[in-house]
């Protein structure tokens, strides 16, 4: 590659949003980038480190979504303590196939949600582009930590602000979320913080 086409590559690489946490509860950082743009597809790319139960766990996700913001592609990759880590899944015609296997319960999810990071929250948000005071539910197939079981998870997004999303859980969880302009969570009280972001 010579120095121009390397030098355009980068510029372009720089105009995705990056963004860097740590968590609150133990220590750990998490990185996320996304890439695409609009009326293409998007594709979330991250890594977090982290300690669980004083065992080091370090998981390597990859998220595709359509330009609609709906989950078609998922791995997650790594390790928690001894245990090796290998998620594939795949979405099509509304079903869940996990590592080769139908999913049952999780038809017609149209959001990951990985339990361990943040970064699954940017899907709806950014989908959903709630105005103020506005809200809506959705269907998330959640994948949880450390058991990486996939189950069927309704959330309710409300936009109280321009900085502030109100998430609420069908378990009972609520969480008040502030978000930057990618939709990208900057603060989840008792879970993570922003150390930095680009741009």
């Amino acid at each position: 590659m010579n120095q121009s086409a390397n030098t355009k590559l980068m510029q372009l690489e720089s105009d995705f949003p990056t963004i860097l946490w740590r968590t609150l509860s133990t220590p750990g950082h998490e990185t996320a980038k996304i890439y695409g743009d609009e009326g293409d597809a998007w594709t979330i790319d991250g890594v977090s480190v982290f300690l669980h139960e004083g065992e080091p766990v370090r998981l390597d996700y990859l998220i595709e979504c359509d330009a609609n913001w709906k989950t078609s592609y998922v791995t997650v990759n790594g390790w928690v303590g001894d245990e090796v880590v290998d998620v594939e899944i795949e979405v099509t015609g509304g079903l869940w196939i996990m590592n080769g296997e139908k999913v049952a319960g999780v038809e017609r999810c149209t959001d990951i949600d990985l339990n361990f990071s943040p970064v699954t929250n940017t899907i709806p948000i950014r989908r959903l582009d709630l105005k103020t005071g506005e809200s809506k539910t959705v269907r998330a197939a959640w994948l949880r930590f450390p058991s990486f079981q996939l189950e069927v998870l309704e959330q309710t997004y409300t936009r109280v602000d321009e900085v502030t999303v109100k998430y609420e859980a069908a378990s009972g969880f609520t969480a008040s979320l502030t978000v930057n302009e990618d939709g990208m969570v900057t603060h989840y009280p008792d879970g993570w913080t922003i150390e930095t972001d680009h741009p």
